[in-house]
């Protein structure tokens, strides 16, 4: 099963990680301790270009609030 795992850099005059996080619990993240700031888990496997597309919503979602992120996806 895929699970894509999410790393931030917020801008110290961006948003708010609050207001970030709910923007990315919206998405279906949660909250990840192990190395990462979320994870997605996709329940199944998923494809590149499903990868791609959560990438293409997360951008979207966090347009202008400042933030850069990285994103990791494994197949466990």
């Amino acid at each position: 099963m895929t699970k894509t795992f999410l790393l931030l850099q917020l801008d110290s005059e961006g948003a708010p990680y609050s207001e970030v996080a709910e923007i990315l619990e919206n998405l279906g993240f949660r909250p990840e301790t192990e190395g990462y700031d979320f994870v997605y888990d996709w329940g199944r496997d998923a494809s590149v270009s499903e990868v791609l597309g959560l990438a293409d919503r997360i951008q979207e979602a966090l347009r202008g609030q400042r933030v850069y992120f990285r994103i990791e996806s494994t197949d466990e």
